[in-house]
C-alpha cells in the first residue's frame, strides 16, 4: 500500500484517544473483489486518510455502560409503530429481534427464513431471547442492535462509525489483494484463524474453533494493524448505504433530503421493491460457511435494513484526527 499520511497524521501518532485503540494509517488500497460474490465486484482503487480504530468490537460491558450512563432502550426493546408496518400482525409488531435457529437436519438453502426467526424477548441483554443473557458475555461483542442504536453510542463515546472503506482497508492489515485479513490461506499452519462455522450449516455445527456462537473478543489473532475479528463473530455496521460497487453513482432509491437535495437511501438491488434503506456491514459472523456464507473476508459486503438487529451484527468505532478528543 502506497502511504499517504500528512503533517496532521502524523501529529495523531503522540497518542490514541483511548488504549482500546490503534492508528490505521492512510492509503491506497484496492477495495473490492472479482473473484467472489457480485456484489464485491468490480475491484477498484480507493484512498483512506488516516485515523484510529477499536481494537475490538463493542462488547456487552462497554454497551453497559452506555446504557447505564444515558438509560438507553435500543429498538429491539420497543415496540414497533404500527404505522411503520401495515397490515403486520400483532405479534410481530412487540419488542422483539432477528435470532438464528439450528434446523434438525438439511433444509432448502434459497430460504433463510428455514433459520432466521423474530423472537419476541430477543435483544442485547437476551441475545438468544427470553431465559438468556450476557451475564457470562461480558466480553462478547454486543448483538441485537439497530443502526440507530449504534449512532446512540458512538455520539456518546465520541466516536464515529467506520465508512466501508476505511473498515475494508483496515481489516486488510496491510495485505493488500490477500483473500484473508491474515493471508492466501484459510488456515494459517492449520490453526482456525477466526470465528466462523465448521460443517454443513444450517444444522452442523462442528465447533472446531471452540465457540458455537459469539466468541470473546481477541480469542483469535489479530491482523496485521493489531484488530481483532476482523473476520468472522459478528458482522460490523458501516456507515455507508448499501449499492453495488458498480452503481455508485446510481442509488436504487433516494428520499429528499431536508437539507438540500436528494440523501441516498440505497436498497438491495436483488429485492428492489423493498425501501427500507440499507446500510453496509462487513466481516462475516459466527455464522459464514464455506457451504452456505463464505464471507469471512475483506471485500466482503452485505446490505443490512437500518431498522433491523440480528443476533450475530455488532460494530465497533473509529476516530478520525479532525475529531479526536
Amino acid at each position: 500500500m502506497s502511504s499517504i499520511a500528512t503533517a496532521r497524521d502524523v501529529a495523531t501518532l503522540s497518542g490514541p484517544p483511548s488504549d482500546t485503540m490503534v492508528w490505521i494509517p492512510g492509503g491506497t488500497f484496492k477495495m473490492g473483489s472479482d473473484h467472489h460474490y457480485p456484489e464485491e465486484a468490480p475491484a477498484h482503487n480507493v484512498k483512506v486518510a488516516g485515523f484510529w480504530m477499536s481494537r475490538h468490537a463493542v462488547t456487552n460491558a462497554d454497551f453497559a455502560r452506555f446504557v447505564d450512563d444515558t438509560g438507553y432502550v435500543t429498538l429491539a426493546e420497543r415496540p414497533a409503530n404500527p404505522d411503520d408496518y401495515p397490515g403486520a400482525l400483532p405479534e410481530l409488531l412487540v419488542p422483539s429481534s432477528v435470532v438464528f435457529k439450528k434446523t434438525s437436519g438439511p433444509v432448502d438453502m434459497r430460504d433463510p427464513y428455514n433459520w432466521w426467526t423474530y423472537v419476541a424477548g430477543a435483544d442485547w441483554r437476551h441475545p438468544r431471547g427470553p431465559g438468556s443473557s450476557v451475564g457470562d458475555l461480558a466480553d462478547h461483542p454486543v448483538v441485537h442492535v439497530a443502526y440507530e442504536d449504534v449512532e446512540a453510542y458512538v455520539a456518546w463515546a465520541g466516536h464515529s462509525v467506520p465508512t466501508e472503506a476505511e473498515w475494508e482497508f483496515a481489516a486488510r492489515g496491510g495485505l493488500d489483494g490477500a483473500e484473508f485479513a491474515w493471508g492466501h490461506q484459510f488456515k494459517q499452519d492449520g490453526q482456525l484463524m477466526a470465528n466462523t462455522w465448521q460443517g454443513e450449516f444450517p444444522w452442523q455445527n462442528l465447533a472446531e474453533d471452540g465457540y458455537e456462537w459469539t466468541s470473546p473478543v481477541g480469542a483469535f489473532p489479530p491482523n496485521g494493524y493489531g484488530l481483532f475479528d476482523m473476520a468472522g463473530n459478528v458482522w460490523e455496521w458501516t456507515s455507508d448505504w448499501y449499492q453495488d460497487h458498480s452503481r455508485v453513482k446510481h442509488p436504487c432509491c433516494t428520499i429528499d433530503n431536508p437539507r438540500g437535495g436528494d440523501r441516498d437511501l440505497s436498497c438491495d438491488p436483488r429485492t428492489p421493491t423493498i425501501k427500507i434503506p440499507r446500510k453496509v456491514m462487513k466481516g462475516g459472523s459466527f455464522l459464514c460457511a464455506p457451504n452456505y456464507c463464505r464471507r469471512y473476508r475483506p471485500a466482503a459486503r452485505m446490505a443490512q435494513m437500518v431498522e433491523t438487529s440480528t443476533c450475530h451484527l455488532g460494530f465497533r468505532c473509529v476516530v478520525r484526527p479532525e475529531t479526536k478528543p
